[in-house]
C-alpha cells in the first residue's frame, strides 16, 4: 500500500509541476487581468499540492513523524509571506512572489531529505530573511538619492570583499578564500557584494557621459574582480564580469562593448592560465581535469561529477521517488550539487521544469526592467536579472558537465543562508521596481481617462452651443 501511495504521489508531483510551469508562461500571454489572476491562483494550489505530496513520500520513506510538523510550519510561513507581500504592496508582482515561495519550499523539502539538521537551520534563517526583506521596497521608497552613492558603493563593496583576508575571521573552503566566520556564524561577503556591485555599476552608468568616465568606471569594476581573483573565487569573477558588460551594453546600446567584453574574457583566461597555472589556477585545473573526463578520474578528481551524472541517469525521467534514491553519495549534494539530487529522486522532467521556472522569473524581471522609465532602477533590475540567470546557468551547467564546476549555488534551493538571503534581497529590489512601473502605468491611465473626460465635456459643450444656435434660428424664422 505504501509503495502504491509513493508511486501515485511521484507522478502527481510531476503533473502538478508541469502545470505550475505552464502557468508561469501563460501568465505572460494572458490578455486580461482576470486571466492572469486565475493563473496565479492556480499556481498557489499547485505549490501546496507539490509540497504536500513530497512530504507524504518523505514521511513514508523516512519514517520520521517530525516531517509533518516541518510541513505545517513551512507551509504556514509560505502562506504568510505570499499574503503579507500582496497586502502590504498591492502593486507587487504575484508571479515573482509565487516563484520565490515555490523555490524555497522545494529547497526546504530537498534539504529535509538530505540533512534534516541543515534543513531546520536553513528554514529558521531564511524565515528571518523573508521578514527583513519584506521591508526593502518600503525602505527604497524613502531613499531618493541612492543613485548618487556610486563612490560609497565602490569603496564599501571592495572593503567588504577584501574582509576575507583579515586574519582570524577569513576562511578558505574548497580552495577559495571567500568566507568569513564571526562568533560561529559563517557567510560569504561576495553574495552581498554582488548586489552592491550592481548598484555601483547602475549609479555610475547613469552619470557616464564620456568615454573617459566609462573607462574610469570600468577600472573600478575591475578592482572588484581582482579581489575575487585573489580569493580564487572564479565563479564569482565570471558572474561579476558578465553582469557588468551586459549592463554597459544596455546603457550604451553599442554592440562593440559586447565583443570587447568577450575578447577581454578570453584574453584574461588565457593569460591567467599561462602565468598562474600552478598557483591561482591550481584548484581550477583540478575541476577542468574532472570536467574533461570525470570517469577516467572517478577515484579522485572526477568522483563528485561522476556521482552527479550517475544520480541524474539513475533517476530517469520520473525519478526514483523522494526518499528512495541515494543522493547523499554525491559530495556537497546539499549545496553545489543539489540539482543532481533533485533529478535523481524527483526526475529529469521535474529538473527541466525547474529550469523553466527559473527562466520565467528571468523573463519577468527583464520585462520589468524594460518597462521602467527610471534609468537607475532599469539598470539595477536588468543587472539583477543577468546575475540571477547566469548563477542558475553556472550551477546547473557545472553539475551536468556542460561547463566546469564553479562552486556557485542554485538560487533559493541550495543550502547556504548567504545565497538565499542575497537572492531574497534582489527579488525585493525587483518588486520595488515593479511597483514603480505599476505606479507609472496607473498615472498614464489616469491621465488618459482625464483627457477623455475633458474631451467629452468639451464635445458636450459644443453640442449645447450648437443646439442653442439652432433654436435661436428657428425663433427668428417665426
Amino acid at each position: 500500500m505504501q509503495n502504491l501511495i509513493c508511486m501515485i504521489s511521484k507522478y502527481l508531483v510531476l503533473i502538478f509541476m508541469t502545470l505550475y510551469t505552464i502557468k508561469c508562461f501563460t501568465y505572460f500571454t494572458a490578455k486580461d487581468r482576470e486571466k492572469r489572476t486565475s493563473n496565479l491562483n492556480k499556481q498557489i494550489f499547485y505549490i501546496f499540492m507539490i509540497h504536500f505530496l513530497c512530504h507524504v513520500m518523505l514521511l513514508i520513506n523516512m519514517q520520521e513523524k517530525k516531517i509533518m510538523l516541518y510541513y505545517l510550519i513551512e507551509i504556514l510561513i509560505a502562506v504568510v509571506y505570499i499574503v503579507a507581500f500582496r497586502t502590504i504592496y498591492k502593486n507587487s508582482s504575484r508571479l515573482l512572489t509565487n516563484n520565490v515561495a515555490f523555490l524555497m519550499l522545494i529547497g526546504y523539502t530537498v534539504l529535509l531529505r538530505l540533512s534534516p539538521k541543515l534543513a531546520v537551520r536553513q528554514f529558521i534563517l531564511a524565515s528571518v530573511g523573508l521578514i527583513i526583506t519584506l521591508f526593502i521596497p518600503f525602505i527604497l521608497s524613502k531613499l531618493k538619492n541612492v543613485k548618487n552613492w556610486n563612490t560609497f558603493y565602490g569603496i564599501f563593496g571592495i572593503i567588504l570583499l577584501a574582509s576575507v583576508f583579515i586574519p582570524g575571521i577569513g576562511k578558505e573552503i574548497n580552495g577559495s578564500r571567500n568566507w568569513i566566520e564571526i562568533a560561529g556564524f559563517s557567510f560569504q561577503p561576495m553574495e552581498f557584494v554582488k548586489i552592491v556591485f550592481i548598484f555601483f555599476a547602475a549609479s555610475s552608468l547613469v552619470k557616464v557621459s564620456t568615454m573617459k568616465e566609462l573607462i574610469v568606471n570600468a577600472l573600478i569594476a575591475a578592482a572588484f574582480m581582482l579581489v575575487l581573483v585573489a580569493e580564487k573565487d572564479f565563479g564569482a569573477v565570471l558572474l561579476f564580469y558578465i553582469c557588468y558588460f551586459m549592463m554597459v551594453y544596455l546603457a550604451t546600446s553599442r554592440p562593440v562593448f559586447m565583443f570587447l567584453g568577450a575578447a577581454l574574457l578570453v584574453l584574461a583566461c588565457f593569460a591567467g592560465y599561462v602565468l598562474f597555472k600552478d598557483s591561482l589556477f591550481a584548484h581550477i585545473m583540478v575541476r577542468i581535469t574532472a570536467w574533461k573526463d570525470p570517469f577516467k578520474y572517478i577515484e579522485s578528481e572526477g568522483y563528485q561529477l561522476s556521482e552527479s551524472l550517475f544520480a541524474i541517469g539513475t533517476g530517469g525521467f520520473a525519478g526514483t521517488g523522494l526518499g528512495r534514491g541515494m543522493p547523499y553519495i554525491i559530495p556537497v549534494a546539499e549545496s553545489d550539487f543539489v540539482f543532481s539530487a533533485i533529478c535523481e529522486e524527483l526526475g529529469v522532467i521535474f529538473g527541466l521544469a525547474l529550469i523553466l521556472v527559473y527562466l520565467s522569473s528571468f523573463i519577468a524581471i527583464q520585462n520589468i526592467a524594460m518597462k521602467c522609465k527610471n534609468p537607475f532602477y532599469k539598470y539595477v533590475t536588468f543587472g539583477i536579472a543577468i546575475c540571477y540567470i547566469f548563477q542558475v546557468f553556472l550551477n546547473i551547467g557545472g553539475v551536468t558537465k556542460f561547463i566546469p564546476s564553479t562552486g556557485v549555488t542554485l538560487p533559493l534551493i541550495s543550502y547556504g543562508i548567504s545565497s538565499v538571503f542575497s537572492t531574497l534581497i534582489m527579488f525585493s529590489i525587483v518588486q520595488y521596481t515593479y511597483i514603480l512601473v505599476s505606479d507609472e502605468a496607473d498615472s498614464v491611465e489616469k491621465e488618459r481617462q482625464r483627457i477623455e473626460r475633458k474631451t467629452e465635456y468639451s464635445l458636450a459643450g459644443n453640442e449645447g452651443i450648437s443646439g442653442k444656435g439652432k433654436r435661436a434660428g428657428r425663433k427668428e424664422s417665426y
